[in-house]
């Protein structure tokens, strides 16, 4: 069959699916042998990090797309985008006009996979448990807002708020909010290794060599019950050194599907293809990538050191020369396509510019160049992450005004060197936990920041983040959401990048791949099926 592209484009505060090709996800058939997919995250156990697959510790896209399948939630992101609906839940609402008392009253006949049955109680022990023990990859602050969490009979949890919070229902929808057995997760102590177990619509295996998953054995639960629509029965998720080895796996039929992370140079070809027998999907996303500042470090102390790095930092270079057409250049940490949205830095810089960068640092008394180290994950954000940080790296050098290295370390020891602080300026990625402006802003701001940042903006947090979420219309936030977005160019505590689209690629006898990613990249693997190309 001819190759097709499937483009789904984004709306302005609604990310919705369209379907132009081959399949459709009501299409498959949940029979046959396992749907393989492939990925390059890593799943791995080390010292600092024991619990990976924990719902009170993971907090990255590739955990999370474990625990999507295999740990339900109250709420879930509907397939169309949107406000999320009941899942877990029967019904969920906000019961006050302040929005702060949200109750839930659960679906009859919950269980977990293991036959036990789910009462409200349930609920209550795997979120105030997230809550209690505070681990240090911060998710715990999703749930910042909850003051006490209460149960009525076996089927109804409420949970009191401490402020308003207009966001909440899509807090629910997170894993950290993830609905555990008590019997296999201790109180006050998280579950260490590769071990799930939840009422989602998958069981998991994992297949584990020197403390690394190397296959993940997603199996149809029996015991689920939920608005998902399983359409297989099994499906294995492999795990690749890299890009190029899973495209290998893909050409060769070894897998089926290939997601996250393929290389700009992968997408390029299977783009232009014009025949052969691999679909590709290209989907709107929100995911982003940015510069982060440890603003108590000596390099970067000065706001006017950050500033300056603004000020020099060329987008449109940086993503034409990397990515192409796969990203836009990306002027806020709110990516364009939601609500609330602000150019802010362009606002402030405009163009790039050598000349308002050294009056910056003149003005201020601070010699240059300015010499520091720009770190980067070698195998988290896809092969072409390192050549980001090259052309970075170049932009600031050719200035004069910066003396830049640049240097790369795998996902298991990065994320603990972040932690401690022993990155001056380092790179990151987000995907975000739910679609709204809050998302992209509060988790790096408020108080319990997962970055660890020691940046403290007191008016933001104090102020306008607690007046953003008492806007049920998010129309409304825009203000706040505006404020939050300047003081953010400021001070340069964040300094956003680009902007990227997400794909998906495909053997022709699958089914669903225009949905088997949503717009904040969760991997929907009871989509895909296996049935006839179109």
């Amino acid at each position: 069959m001819n190759r097709k592209t499937l483009v789904l484009p984004a709306v302005v505060g609604l990310l919705a699916p369209v379907l132009a090709a081959c399949g459709g996800s009501d299409s498959g058939s949940d029979g046959g042998d396992a749907i393989v997919v492939g990925t390059t995250d890593r799943f791995t156990a080390t010292k600092d990090a024991p619990a990976p697959l924990d719902p009170a510790y993971a907090y990255d896209v590739g955990t999370w797309n474990i625990l999507r399948q295999t740990v339900q939630t109250l709420m879930i992101q509907p397939k169309g985008e949107g406000d999320p609906v009941p899942e877990a839940a029967q019904s969920c609402s906000f019961t006050d006009s302040g929005n702060e008392r949200y109750a839930c009253k659960l679906r009859d006949g919950l269980k977990f996979s293991n036959g036990d049955k789910i009462t409200a109680a349930d609920v209550k022990y795997s979120i105030d448990r997230a809550r209690a023990i505070k681990a240090d990859s911060g998710v715990f602050a999703l749930l910042s807002t909850i003051d006490t969490v209460e149960t009525q009979g076996d089927n109804e949890v409420i949970f009191h708020l401490k402020t308003a919070d207009a966001t909440f229902p899509f807090k629910l929808s997170t894993p950290v909010a993830g609905i555990v057995n008590p019997d296999d997760y201790e109180k006050d102590k998280l579950r260490d290794g590769f071990d799930v177990d939840g009422s989602g619509p998958y069981t998991l295996h994992a297949d584990v060599k020197n403390d690394e998953i190397v296959k993940a054995t997603f199996t149809k639960n029996p015991n689920y019950k939920g608005v998902l629509k399983v359409n297989n029965s099994k499906v294995d998720m492999v795990s690749f050194a890299d890009a190029t080895k899973m495209g290998d796996a893909l050409d060769k039929g070894d897998i089926d599907v290939m997601t996250r992370t393929m290389s700009p140079q992968q997408i390029q070809a299977l783009s232009t293809k014009s025949g052969g027998s691999v679909d590709l999907v290209e989907m709107a996303g929100l995911e982003i990538r940015y510069l982060a500042f440890n603003t108590s470090a000596p390099t970067v102390k000065s706001k006017t050191v950050r500033q300056a790095i603004a000020q020099l930092i060329n987008r449109g270079e940086l993503v034409s020369k990397v990515y192409g057409t796969q990203a836009e250049p990306l002027y806020s940490m709110v990516p364009a396509s939601i609500t609330g949205h602000s150019n802010s830095f362009f606002n402030k810089y405009g163009d790039p510019s050598v000349a308002k960068a050294k009056a910056l640092l003149t003005a201020a008394g601070i010699t240059s160049p300015v010499k520091l180290t720009l770190h980067y994950t070698t195998d988290h954000y896809g092969p072409a992450t390192k050549k980001e940080f090259e052309v970075l790296r170049q932009q600031l050098n050719d200035s004069g005004l910066f003396d830049v290295a640049i240097k790369g370390a795998p996902w298991e020891t990065f994320v603990p060197a972040e932690r401690k602080g022993e990155y001056d300026v380092f790179g990151m990625g987000w995907f975000p936990d739910f679609p709204d402006a809050d998302n992209y802003l509060a988790p790096f701001l408020d108080k319990d920041n997962f970055l660890k940042s020691p940046y403290r903006n007191s008016t933001v947090i104090n102020s306008l983040i607690p007046e953003s979420r008492r806007e049920a219309d998010r129309v409304g936030a825009a203000k706040s959401l505006t404020e939050i977005q300047d003081a953010i160019a400021e001070d340069v505590p964040l300094l956003p990048l680009w902007q990227g689209k997400q794909y998906v690629a495909s053997g022709d006898k699958v089914t669903g791949t225009a949905y088997a990613l949503n717009s904040s990249s969760t991997l929907q693997l009871w989509e895909l099926g296996r049935g006839v190309g179109g």
